[in-house]
């Protein structure tokens, strides 16, 4: 795809892949999201991303909304075999055995996390005191993979069961949920994002 002549600057990695990248970036990532249908969403496709490109995730978005009926927790929980089985010859997914069973058994640990903090969105931030972490970095290279804050939540969600949930696929779930904000100081969205704007 082309630049989008706007005179906007962006963070580097949203540009030259694809429009529904540069349409994540301008207007989901970074966003704070106070919503748990929304926190459980990017719980399932961080996972689903492990070892693939975000934007091959991206092009599956649709897919796995469809299949994971609009991303409902309540309903993924009662996934049983037969739906494993379906979902593996689901073309619209990433076909993988372990990525589909530990979905399903994340939104029965995500069901644990709301009946104990009230909702799954309280539980996250709670660990960074309510307010977005705004880091302030020039260069996309200087962003971290993870962080301690990371590890601490990553080794949290293993002992309530989740799966597909180390630091490094946190961090990303942090970042696109807006709990951190990652976007360089130049980008347009990096003060919109500390604002809470979505754009």
């Amino acid at each position: 795809m082309d630049q989008p002549d706007d005179g906007l600057t962006r963070c580097p990695w949203a540009l030259g892949v694809s429009d529904p990248y540069l349409q994540y970036h301008d207007h989901e990532w970074g966003v704070p999201v106070h919503d748990d249908r929304t926190q459980f969403e990017f719980l399932i496709l961080e996972g689903a991303q492990a070892g693939l490109s975000w934007s091959t995730i991206l092009h599956k978005r649709d897919g796995y909304r469809r299949a994971f009926a609009n991303f409902d927790p309540a309903r993924v929980a009662r996934f049983n075999r037969r739906s494993v089985e379906r979902l593996l010859r689901d073309p619209g997914i990433v076909r993988n055995r372990l990525k589909v069973e530990s979905a399903i058994s994340n939104a029965r640990a995500f069901l644990e996390v709301q009946s104990s903090h009230g909702s799954f969105s309280r539980y996250l931030w709670d660990f960074v005191g309510g307010e977005p972490v705004v880091n302030r970095w020039r260069r996309q290279e200087h962003t971290p993979a993870s962080t301690q804050l990371s590890d601490a939540i990553s080794r949290d969600l293993k002992q309530r069961g989740f799966r597909f949930v180390g630091s490094t696929i946190v961090y990303s779930h942090l970042q696109a949920t807006g709990l951190v904000n990652d976007h360089i100081v130049s980008c347009f969205r990096h003060r919109q994002c500390a604002g809470g704007d979505r754009g």
